[in-house]
């Protein structure tokens, strides 16, 4: 959760500069006292007995899991390539709406059950040097 104090004196300010800069400050505390939990739970009797159970674990969920899927065969394959197909159908479909919202269209879709359905966005940033 945040700080009510600093979302508001965040949320009245228009600079998207002084929000980055926040944010930023934010992460360096994040790391700094993620660092500390990490060292901490290291050093907590039992954590790496606790690791080594659920490595074991998920190693035996792996197994059966390829086992599942070897006994399904080609069927297990469709299944893969059906999600492939959705994730680049999905990216095309991202692509025409953004085109349709730049040319200042509006977008209407609709499921086979008539529910509708809007564009939904989020912006991220990303280092650039």
């Amino acid at each position: 959760m945040h700080d009510d104090k600093d979302y508001q004196s965040i949320s009245g300010r228009q600079n998207m500069q002084e929000v980055f800069d926040k944010i930023q400050e934010h992460k360096e505390v994040r790391k700094e006292v993620g660092r500390e939990y990490r060292d901490a739970l290291v050093q907590s009797s039992g954590y790496e007995d606790v690791r080594e159970e659920i490595k074991k674990l998920r190693d035996k969920k792996k197994a059966l899991e390829s086992a599942v899927q070897a006994e399904m065969g080609s069927r297990y394959e469709e299944l893969e390539k059906a999600k492939k197909e959705i994730e680049n159908l999905d990216q095309m479909l991202t692509d025409i709406a953004m085109t349709t919202l730049m040319k200042g269209e509006s977008i209407n879709l609709k499921d086979k059950n008539n529910a509708e359905y809007e564009p939904s966005y989020k912006i991220t940033f990303k280092k650039i040097n």
